[in-house]
């Protein structure tokens, strides 16, 4: 069988799936290549969605991975407004939402998550939104306007990221958090605390040690939130963020394993040596850190489809990155380099209060694990390197601001 007359078959067209294609272009492949995507427009940026698209200042061009016109350009075919339903890995076909079915002589699953939902009384009212999608964003942003009330369950970063989209364009924003802090599943409490001061400072309500017991409404459309100690805090919409749930099933059902998400190798190749996962439906080495886990960013995304584009293409392994996240929050942008697994202790460089600063995650031994920057660019990227290179330092050169970031990552 001559390259030419094999075919890839992506299940799924976000950022994971979309950048694939492209990637496999670049790489060489020349055999067939088929991404397929549920929604009806071609792969586009999503963190956007919170911020910039919220508050108006993205276009649909600008959120577009790539031109509309590259795809066939590149040979590649678009199926939108269709889903993969079923895998015959004996066979070497998968089923798909029309009836009809693909050859594939390489699958990649790009199924990404999405959002966890509220076992609640009212979870199915009109108002009640999540954000995973362009068309998630565009419901919330029709419900943001000055004088609406927004109720947003959850605190973790999208959370936060559309109660400031909200404030900017005007609306009043509730987050309600079941745990003591804000983002107490992601950042340290140094990091939440300076949040819930800066949202709060501008205008922002946050309930913390709160539970939702009911999601209640009048006419079929949400008009309050009520907590578990009696209260309820009205709202003409509410945005529920309590996390997100690997889309695995695909896999499950196929016979491949899965724990919180596809598991794959440092190709992003499943057991099944024709069937790769990338993205945020996969659960991944984090060879840094000695362990898997599921990542839920575009670096991951791009990251995974560098892997498999070239496995498949038979080009060197990419080396591996220190995984690395951001946001974006009124003028404020947040960049995570690495994770803060083992760490021991943490070390502020910078000044808090001026909202320029940078926390490091230190284990026993002074390694650091991981670098939170609040607009602190070069802590960011000389942390990046830090952590890549499994660097030791002490306190008091990190405290010290004459010594620069260039010398520490050094």
């Amino acid at each position: 069988m001559s390259q030419d007359s094999r075919q890839i078959v992506i299940a799924g067209a976000g950022h994971a799936g979309g950048s694939a294609a492209a990637l496999l272009r670049q790489f060489g492949w020349t055999g067939g290549i088929t991404l397929i995507g549920e929604e009806p427009i071609p792969p586009y940026q999503r963190p956007p969605l919170s911020k910039a698209w919220l508050k108006g200042e993205a276009t649909a061009e600008s959120l577009a991975l790539r031109p509309a016109k590259f795809y066939p350009d590149a040979s590649i075919e678009l199926r939108l407004e269709t889903k993969v339903t079923g895998i015959d890995r004996t066979a070497r076909t998968v089923t798909l939402s029309d009836g009809g079915t693909l050859a594939y002589h390489i699958l990649i699953l790009a199924t990404g998550a999405r959002a966890r939902k509220l076992p609640l009384d009212g979870a199915d009212l009109d108002g009640v939104l999540e954000l995973r999608s362009a068309a998630d964003a565009d419901r919330l942003k029709a419900a943001l306007h000055p004088g609406a009330k927004l109720a947003v369950i959850g605190g973790g970063y999208i959370g936060l990221e559309a109660a400031a989209s909200a404030r900017a364009l005007g609306a009043e924003a509730t987050i309600i958090e079941r745990e003591s802090r804000v983002l107490a599943r992601v950042a340290c409490p140094i990091l939440s605390g300076f949040f819930q001061d800066f949202h709060r400072a501008r205008g922002v309500t946050i309930e913390v040690d709160a539970s939702v017991t009911a999601l209640e409404g009048s006419r079929g459309r949400i008009a309050g939130v009520r907590l578990g100690d009696g209260r309820l805090v009205p709202c003409d919409a509410v945005l529920v963020g309590v996390g997100a749930v690997a889309n695995d099933e695909l896999a499950r059902e196929a016979g491949l394993t899965c724990h919180n998400g596809v598991a794959v190798d440092l190709s992003a190749r499943t057991e099944d040596p024709a069937i790769f996962a990338i993205g945020d439906c996969t659960s991944r080495p984090l060879p840094l850190y000695d362990r898997t886990g599921r990542l839920e960013s575009v670096p991951n995304a791009l990251e995974q489809a560098k892997q498999a584009a070239s496995a498949i293409c038979g080009k060197p392994a990419p080396v591996p990155e220190v995984p690395w996240f951001w946001s974006d929050q009124y003028d404020l942008r947040l960049q995570i380099a690495g994770m803060p697994f083992d760490a021991s202790q943490i070390v502020v460089r910078g000044d808090v209060a001026a909202a320029k600063f940078a926390l490091f995650h230190l284990t026993a031994d002074g390694t650091v694990q991981a670098v939170e920057a609040v607009n602190a660019a070069p802590e960011f990227m000389g942390g990046r390197r830090i952590v890549a290179k499994r660097k030791q330092l002490t306190r008091a050169r990190i405290e010290d601001m004459s010594v620069s970031m260039q010398e520490l990552a050094g």
